[in-house]
């Protein structure tokens, strides 16, 4: 049988298709075989491993509703309520004594410190013989003037010379009252020369020695605080001014320390600085040997008592989008809530929104659970106050 060369062709091509086809079939075949032993690969790894996984007991908290105060902050320093500088009121003298030390108690009118008055005492001395050199002349001339008008009615004397003695004794008074008047200035110079405190109080610093030239206007020599009475001088932000108010009661604590001092505001400034935007608040201390002028203090103001949620500090986690506390929902599955968090309180952290009283705030080990992991909840008690 004689097959052309085209039939030939044609039977070559069917076979070749047909080969193809059954080639395609077994490589469908293979990977889906290979597929299917890959999932029931997984399968048989995973499922006995969830199948036996326990459900993680966590420790919740249910939300804790405070008393929470809002406070104002004054930082400022300890001073003097009157800080009173005492030097020389006169003319300038050297400095002889100095009787007292800083921190020592003084009266009023006690010295202070003595002036040289090896000047003055003498110009004293001098201006007391001149007054009675002038009330010897004042009473030998008023003696005439009487004479001469006992005299003149008898018309011994002319009118003339009774009127120059009259003259005299005039002029001897008024030399009387101006020799008065120097030695009155001259023994004011002479005491001012004792430097007195004016004022009973603490001195709080000495700033003179013996041998020292004290000048007027100069550098005061003490200075002294009137009574001992202290006050806390501090700034005040210049949103929380309009909080505060005179006769608020204030706690002051001096840095380093925790003791409290008890205070009242007595004075609030009636500006704000434009550069600082800070305004002045000045505080009323009782006297108390630590509070010494200059010390660095805070004082805080409670200036209301607001109820708000309160969490433990280990419940509120954070992250790039922010605050959040994980809660157990009613499925018994994590859930994430955002908070917004308003401060710090010594029970915890005080949540402005995000919770109600209801939740049940994962506690302890937020970090190491999942969104819509099934957990065991164990509920432990929250304090209330």
């Amino acid at each position: 049988m004689n097959i052309t060369p085209t039939e030939q062709r044609a039977s070559l091509g069917s076979l070749i298709t047909g080969r193809a086809g059954v080639w395609v079939f077994a490589v469908a075949a293979v990977v889906l075989v290979g597929v299917l032993a890959v999932r029931l690969t997984k399968v048989l790894a995973v499922t006995p491993v969830v199948a036996n996984r326990p459900v993680p007991t966590v420790s919740v908290t249910e939300v804790g509703i405070s008393k929470v105060p809002t406070t104002v902050s004054i930082i400022g320093t300890i001073g003097a309520r009157y800080d009173m500088p005492i030097g020389v009121e006169d003319a300038a003298g050297r400095v002889a004594a100095v009787l007292v030390e800083a921190g020592d108690h003084v009266k009023r009118g006690q010295i202070l410190a003595r002036l040289n008055v090896s000047i003055l005492e003498p110009q004293v001395a001098n201006l007391e013989a001149a007054l009675e050199q002038a009330r010897a002349e004042a009473e030998l001339a008023d003696a005439e003037y009487h004479r001469a008008q006992a005299v003149g009615a008898s018309g011994a004397l002319s009118a003339e010379e009774t009127q120059r003695r009259k003259s005299t004794a005039v002029t001897a008074a008024a030399k009387v009252k101006f020799a008065e008047a120097q030695l009155t200035e001259a023994k004011a110079r002479l005491a001012r020369a004792d430097i007195r405190a004016p004022e009973d109080g603490i001195i709080l610093t000495r700033n003179v020695e013996v041998g020292q030239t004290a000048l007027p206007g100069g550098e005061a020599m003490f200075r002294l605080s009137k009574a001992g009475q202290v006050e806390m001088k501090g700034q005040v932000a210049e949103q929380d001014l309009p909080l505060l108010s005179v006769g608020q009661q204030v706690n002051v604590r001096l840095t380093g320390t925790s003791k409290i001092y008890p205070g009242k505001i007595r004075l609030l400034g009636a500006v704000i600085d434009p550069a600082t935007r800070l305004g002045i608040a000045r505080i009323d201390l009782a006297p108390d040997p630590n509070l010494r002028p200059g010390a660095f203090a805070r004082a805080e103001v409670t200036v209301s008592n607001a109820e708000r949620a309160v969490l433990p500090q280990t419940a509120v986690l954070t992250d790039d989008r922010g605050s959040y506390v994980l809660i157990v929902n009613a499925q018994n599955k994590v859930e994430r809530r955002a908070v917004r968090v308003s401060g710090i309180v010594q029970s915890g952290v005080t949540i402005a929104e995000g919770v109600a009283g209801t939740d049940q705030v994962i506690a302890t080990a937020g970090a190491f659970l999942q969104e819509g992991e099934v957990v065991k909840p164990m509920l432990i008690v929250a304090g209330k106050s």
